[in-house]
């Protein structure tokens, strides 16, 4: 009897300790000061040579820990394998695909990173992962003094950050869709961290300059296409875009810009808290499903493409036929997406239930790039 009664003792005070370390794991996530910053623009607008002034100075002005990420070095080269054997609207559709997916995986191991900073444990490799990107993601960490290694061969690392300054993560990547800046600012959400944008608004004739010049230069037509898509913040119409600064140029003297640093402050004086109802952040998750939907919509219309192109071969139809019937049936494709974007728009749908793409869109897509092949068999 005695032994039974001792039970609930027990239970109580594992409840009463595992209750008080629960209690030190929260006050240790409110101790951080932690904020996320987005560096948008057109490729070569001049981000990277921003970042690394921004976080020099505000590590100089204000003692703040950066950590900056930058998309270009954190993707492997191979997502632009495509994009460099091809030109065009092919360029261009053949490069989001893979890039989307590598920033979504970066996204995911920032996340699995601010859990653990947290929680206060060891850094260890997420069960999912791509293990170049992985690799290349803790890499970036080390660097920059965040993390160290438990052991010698250990795949664990401990943690060299202390909450004694406020740490900002700069995220640095084209986002120029408002979708791919949202995504960003709901992990900013659902940790209650700051959150601001900083817009480099750089003329397309320039970036295309800039881009010529590089190493690894990106097809002209997808700054082009960048160039007539991308979206300016505008916190008049998003309220989740309030923290945004548009900046004209590279030039721009961060070191003495006080609305740059005010913006930093203020959004890691005013962390995002989660909202329970709020009509603005619905649609705009709404619009994320919408995006995913047409990028399973290209997927399934490249595949047609595709196929159209290995009968054209069979064919045997002449090299200068087959580079006009990739033109056209590109040009129909883009085409084709955009009005599938636009009804999206005007009829304000949710997400699909189901993964499948709809057939009746498919099958009418073939049947235009159909007619369209005809016309070179003739």
């Amino acid at each position: 009897m005695r032994k039974a009664s001792n039970q609930p003792v027990l239970r109580g005070e594992r409840a009463l300790r595992d209750s008080r370390l629960m209690t030190q794991k929260q006050e240790n996530v409110r101790s951080y000061q932690l904020g996320l910053c987005l560096l948008c623009g057109l490729p070569a607008a001049g981000k990277t040579t921003m970042a690394r002034v921004l976080s020099q100075s505000l590590k100089k002005r204000r003692g703040w820990r950066c950590v900056l990420l930058s998309y270009d070095d954190l993707i492997p080269p191979e997502a632009f394998g495509q994009s460099e054997a091809s030109s065009g609207q092919e360029a261009q559709q053949s490069l989001m695909s893979p890039w989307r997916l590598y920033r979504h995986e970066l996204l995911l191991y920032l996340e699995h990173f601010l859990q653990t900073l947290m929680k206060g444990c060891s850094y260890s490799p997420p069960p999912n992962r791509t293990e170049t990107t992985w690799e290349r993601f803790v890499c970036c960490l080390k660097e920059q003094g965040l993390i160290s290694p438990e052991g010698a061969a250990s795949h664990r690392y401990t943690i060299d950050v202390t909450p004694l300054s406020p740490i900002y993560f700069i995220l640095d990547d084209n986002f120029y869709y408002r979708s791919m800046r949202y995504e960003v600012y709901q992990l900013a959400r659902q940790y209650t961290l700051g959150f601001c944008q900083l817009f480099l608004d750089c003329q397309v004739a320039v970036c295309l300059e800039r881009n010529s010049q590089r190493t690894r230069p990106l097809p002209e037509e997808t700054i082009h296409v960048m160039g007539q898509k991308i979206e300016v913040p505008s916190p008049e119409k998003y309220t989740w875009e309030q923290n945004s600064i548009v900046l004209r140029s590279a030039e721009d003297a961060l070191e003495d810009n006080l609305q740059v640093f005010s913006l930093l402050s203020a959004a890691l004086e005013n962390p995002v808290k989660p909202l329970e109802d709020n009509t603005e952040l619905k649609e705009m998750d709404r619009a994320i499903c919408a995006a995913n939907s047409l990028h399973q919509a290209d997927q399934a219309l490249r595949r047609i493409v595709s196929q159209t192109m290995k009968s054209a071969k069979e064919k045997k139809i002449n090299s200068h036929k087959m580079k006009s019937l990739a033109e056209e049936l590109n040009k129909q494709k883009v085409e084709f997406l955009e009005e599938l974007k636009n009804k999206s728009h005007e009829k304000n749908q949710c997400c699909p239930q189901t993964n499948k793409f709809d057939i009746n869109i498919t099958s009418l897509f073939s049947q235009q790039v159909e007619d369209i092949f005809k016309k070179y068999l003739a």
